[in-house]
């Protein structure tokens, strides 16, 4: 059995998500969301201490054997993207800091693995989320993002592992499916 933690960034919610894979099974263990919310939209410094606490409290209380994580993209706007960027880093920090192998995927990756195409909605993930984990009832957007990553892991990991194993430890490759390091 390997546990998964999926993480979808985000900076004022960044979702999270644990699944236990076994064999071709998938097996629903958490999810939820690290809001930020309660603090000043300008104290960014708290916001990235938030996220990174965190993560980090996700990935020692599920103990996760890998994560996965969304690759961001240059949105329009540019401040956006960067404010995203730096949500991103805090919750990388915190799942490499004991050496956990993290995955990165892209949106468009997460949708076909889940959905079937890469321009499925938030409900269509969220349905079908639901569907491949069996759960009662649809999980949150963040969360349902953070799941799908980690199924998406679970799918294409094998394949990465292989790859990754002819590497050396610290070594980045870079795979047309994603990025693992």
């Amino acid at each position: 059995m390997t546990r998964i933690l999926g993480i979808d960034p985000g900076l004022q919610r960044t979702g999270f998500g644990v699944i236990d894979i076994e064999g071709s099974t998938l097996r629903y263990v958490a999810s939820g969301t690290i809001s930020t919310l309660e603090l000043a939209r300008g104290n960014l410094p708290g916001r990235i201490k938030l996220i990174y606490e965190g993560v980090a409290e996700v990935k020692r209380r599920y103990q996760p054997q890998s994560a996965s994580v969304e690759i961001v993209f240059v949105n329009v706007n540019p401040q956006s993207t960067l404010l995203l960027g730096q949500a991103r880093g805090a919750a990388l920090a915190a799942l490499v800091s004991d050496d956990l192998p993290v995955a990165e995927y892209t949106a468009l990756q997460m949708k076909k693995a889940v959905v079937g195409h890469g321009l499925a909605s938030k409900g269509q993930i969220q349905e079908m989320v639901m569907r491949l984990l069996k759960l009662p009832g649809p999980p949150g957007k963040d969360a349902a993002d953070a799941l799908g990553l980690a199924i998406t892991h679970a799918h294409a990991g094998r394949s990465f592992e292989a790859l990754v194993g002819a590497n050396t430890p610290r070594s980045h490759a870079q795979f047309k499916a994603g990025r693992t390091y």
